[in-house]
């Protein structure tokens, strides 16, 4: 894919897509958690880029969202689907969809859409996805206890670049190997000239340890398991609640997750815990075996009646004899004793094995001294062989790890992208559950005389009601029509409606009807009510509109709202019919909702529709309307069913005031004056 003929994607922007692994699945998938990953890239831009991606595949010109209300429309229902999701990154998978004009388009998402519905939006599900989230790459990874090896300049290069976790020095000989082994864990030597050596600590000859990165530093695909561990765990959960079908073995994965702490480390090797615990607590250990003995020698001089004539003491004194010789001499036994008791208490506190146990032992010097006190030099030796077999350890249980999770890397990729795709379609399938949503069906053609739309039982998924109280509406218009009703009759929710169910099937979802026909129209051309009477400039600038409208508006739906709140009711009648005129003639599918039904119908030179939302009549004060438009139907006004119920109520008073014959005595209400009022409307 030519990155930069995508629209939008400039240059710069094809540079920063190009550092993504896989670019060209993430376009295309629609990933824009992927694709913001990018340098530079946020996650709206990335969601602009992906819709720019599906529009060049698709060969898709774009603005089916004609007018700022439409877009209005669009971004409410996509709220609406988003607020149903409960990952970020399925809100934002969301915002890939968009209405488009091209079948492909449509058809690739009701395919997506008609599996979603088969969803069950399970408790279960939603709860374990609240733990998924994208995976994320490990930040860098630094391994100080281990180092690569080489004479060779250009093997250093290569293996900075091939190794750069691992430290990499150059050495002249064997010697310079023997003096990196004192200062690292493990030493591996990168030229096979240094097979056969032998040398002290750990120091590995590899010549092919650069083919093999993941066995050298093992740390680096542990590092991206640790990192996504709970992500990878809950991915492993959603996919078990859902019964979904797994792209990696998940016993297997469980199992070595289980085996790996958060910071990398292998977790659950008893060995390992033993060696990392006798380091920590190595220094604490030996101060506590030093107590141990010097409690021991106080007790032991406490109770000891030690009895030493003047000769033999002047004698130790002359010769510069201290406590220690006392000690040697009057104590010697008890002395023994305490150092036993001191090094037993460091063997069995740090549980040291017979090996470690010899080096321990000698921290404690069986030349009789007061205070005890250990030997650095020997807690350091005995702190250098315990770190160094746990390096050794860790470092053979971490290759162990890998290898049984290296094959995993890629199925725990997809196993987090299907439980969040998972999201993606549950948030669809909600939605249509709670709006009782079908799928559209599209005409086999664009041929001027197929319907418009024909909507049967739809909700306005815009109003602010719950489902069972929104009134359903059966509406299908082909060609050109007028709107009249009532205020406050549902005309211009009929226009979101309308608006709402187009464009979500034009974005391949499911619709909030019993049943929707349609055609696949170009774009969306929605204009809200005007408040207020526009200025000459704003009157000139709407009529231009139209115009440009009128020439090419074959394949739009036109949807508009009181179109003569523009200019003077006279006026408007006039420019209202002759757009209308001009949207006939092209073949475009509208709705105009309008008070001047009438005039705009007597002005226009062509049979135009008008339909009516009829109302019933006046219940205590209110409207009963009949939501659905009535074919060819002028709707009556507001007014004239007030003057109605008025000449009803003043012919049922008269009656009554005259035992049951009507009246027109003075006083009484006159139903011939509102009788003569409701002939106006005729």
């Amino acid at each position: 894919m030519d990155l930069e003929s995508i629209p939008g994607v400039g240059e710069k922007t094809a540079r920063a897509l190009a550092e993504l692994d896989d670019p060209e699945r993430a376009l295309r998938t629609g990933d824009v958690e992927a694709i913001a990953a990018a340098p530079g890239i946020s996650q709206g831009r990335a969601a602009r880029i992906a819709r720019g991606a599906i529009r060049l595949e698709h060969d898709d010109p774009g603005g089916f969202l004609a007018t700022d209300r439409a877009r209005e429309v669009y971004r409410a229902v996509l709220e609406l689907l988003e607020e149903r999701t409960v990952t970020d990154y399925a809100a934002r998978r969301l915002e890939t969809l968009y209405p488009s004009p091209r079948r492909s388009r449509i058809e690739e998402v009701q395919a997506f859409a008609a599996d979603a519905l088969e969803r069950e939006p399970d408790p279960a599900v939603l709860e374990a996805l609240e733990g998924v989230e994208p995976l994320r790459e490990p930040g860098d990874v630094q391994v100080r206890e281990r180092c690569l090896a080489t004479t060779d300049a250009e093997r250093y290069s290569e293996a900075r670049e091939a190794i750069p976790e691992l430290s990499v020095e150059v050495v002249e000989d064997a010697q310079g190997l023997a003096e990196l082994a004192r200062g690292y864990s493990t030493v591996i030597a990168l030229d096979e000239s240094f097979a056969g050596v032998t040398l002290e600590g750990d120091v590995q000859v590899r010549p092919d340890a650069l083919d093999n990165p993941a066995d050298v530093v093992p740390e680096r695909p542990l590092a991206f398991f640790a990192r996504n561990r709970g992500r990878l765990q809950a991915a492993i959960e959603v996919h078990r609640a859902a019964d979904l079908e797994p792209p990696c073995d998940l016993a297997a994965l469980e199992d070595g997750l289980s085996r790996l702490e958060e910071d990398g480390t292998v977790a659950g090797d008893d060995e390992l815990d033993r060696l990392t615990t006798a380091v920590d607590d190595l220094d604490a250990a030996a101060g506590a075996a030093e107590s141990v003995a010097n409690d021991h020698l106080r007790q032991a001089i406490r109770e000891q009646d030690v009895t030493i004539e003047g000769s033999d003491l002047l004698s130790l004194v002359e010769r510069g004899a201290g406590v220690d010789s006392l000690l040697s001499r009057e104590l010697a036994d008890e002395y023994a004793a305490a150092v036993d008791a001191s090094r037993d208490h460091l063997v069995d506190a740090l549980d040291l094995d017979q090996g470690e146990a010899e080096i321990a032992r000698r921290a404690f010097s069986d030349e009789p001294t007061f205070p005890v006190e250990r030997d650095e030099d020997v807690i350091s030796r005995l702190r250098e062989e315990l770190t160094a077999a746990k390096e050794r350890r860790a470092g053979r249980l971490k290759r162990e790890l890998a290898a049984d999770l290296a094959d995993q890397r890629e199925g725990a990729r997809q196993l987090v992208r299907d439980a969040l795709e998972l999201d993606v379609e549950l948030a669809i399938a909600r939605f249509a559950r709670e709006y009782d949503c079908v799928m559209p069906e599209f005409g086999t053609d664009d041929a001027a005389g197929e319907v418009g739309f024909a909507i049967e039982g739809g909700r306005s998924p815009l109003l602010d009601e719950p489902l069972e109280a929104i009134d359903p509406v059966d509406y299908d218009v082909s060609g050109v029509a007028l709107l009249s009703g009532v205020n406050s009759g549902g005309k211009t929710s009929t226009l979101d409606l309308v608006a709402s169910v187009v464009i979500l099937a034009h974005m391949g979802l499911p619709v909030p009807a019993e049943r929707v026909r349609l055609r696949r129209f170009d774009d969306l051309h929605y204009h809200a009510k005007t408040q207020g009477t526009l200025d000459a400039g704003a009157f000139e600038s709407t009529v231009r509109e139209f115009a440009d409208l009128a020439q090419g508006g074959e394949g739009s739906l036109v949807l508009v709202d009181e179109l003569e709140s523009i200019t003077e009711p006279g006026a408007s009648a006039k420019i209202i019919a002759g757009i209308l005129e001009a949207l006939s003639e092209n073949g475009a599918t509208a709705v105009f909702v309008s008070h001047l039904a009438d005039e705009i119908r007597e002005m226009a030179a062509f049979a135009v529709t008008v339909d009516g939302i009829e109302a019933v009549g006046l219940v205590d004060g209110e409207l009963e309307v009949n939501r659905s438009p009535v074919k060819d139907h002028l709707a009556r006004s507001t007014p004239e069913l007030i003057v109605e119920k008025l000449a009803d109520e003043a012919r049922d008073e008269a009656v009554a005031a005259n035992g049951g014959a009507p009246s027109g005595g003075e006083g009484d209400s006159d139903p011939i004056f509102y009788d003569r009022l409701l002939e106006k409307f005729e």
